[in-house]
């Protein structure tokens, strides 16, 4: 099962993986973008039914991904919290269990829109919070999806999806890779994120993730 796919990029290898994340084996590093940690506790407060237990299933997953590959760090390339809701207690000590799991690993969190209106992770947690652009050559990580005028970008912000389509008006919306000379975007890693219908450019690779497996659409 193809549940890593490794690409070129700028001339660093990454593998993309089917967690929406990416790989970067040369640093050790976990790049991943828009996790949105207590966006379901946000909209409950708003008296919206909405799946429970999606905290815990992104951690899970993060867990597996640590499990299964060598990494030092781990960069958040923003909206790890999703609101000020995400600072209630049950959520935070969910946090704090997760992190003890593995205190030896280094946590950057990229500031977003989001993180912003949320407020920075308390520090217990032992996130080092940095604003946008973080330079790890030969890339700029970065939240928002703009241009960097020296250095390739890695992004998240869009939560991109790409829709396959069929016979008999079939469609199929799946998370995507988007990865361009200019500005490259990641999947939104969250369990509970929805996604953006994108348009790729001429030029554009696409990566499509789905039943744990990457693959490549269009280049």
């Amino acid at each position: 099962m193809n549940s890593h796919l490794p690409i070129d990029h700028c001339g660093e290898r990454l593998w993309l993986l089917a967690d929406k994340a990416i790989y970067w084996p040369a640093r050790r590093t976990l790049l991943l973008a828009d996790v949105h940690i207590g966006k379901a506790a946000s909209y409950r407060a708003l008296h919206q039914p909405v799946p429970r237990g999606t905290t815990r299933a992104t951690l899970d997953r993060l867990d597996r991904l640590l499990a299964a590959h060598d990494c030092q760090q781990v960069i958040i390339l923003g909206d790890f919290l999703h609101a000020r809701a995400a600072h209630a207690p049950a959520t935070l000590a969910r946090l704090m269990a997760w992190r003890m799991r593995w205190p030896q690993v280094k946590l950057v969190l990229v500031r977003g829109n989001h993180d912003r209106h949320a407020g920075d992770p308390p520090a217990q947690l032992g996130i080092e919070v940095r604003d946008e652009p973080l330079l790890l050559a030969p890339f700029a990580l970065q939240h928002e999806p703009k241009a960097h005028p020296q250095h390739p970008v890695l992004a998240g912000h869009v939560h991109p999806v790409f829709v396959l389509r069929g016979r008999a008006r079939q469609r199929l919306r799946l998370p995507c890779f988007l990865i361009d000379e200019q500005v490259s975007l990641l999947p939104a890693f969250g369990e509970f994120t929805g996604g953006w219908v994108v348009a790729p450019a001429a030029g554009t690779r696409v990566y499509a993730v789905g039943g744990e497996q990457v693959w490549a659409l269009a280049e």
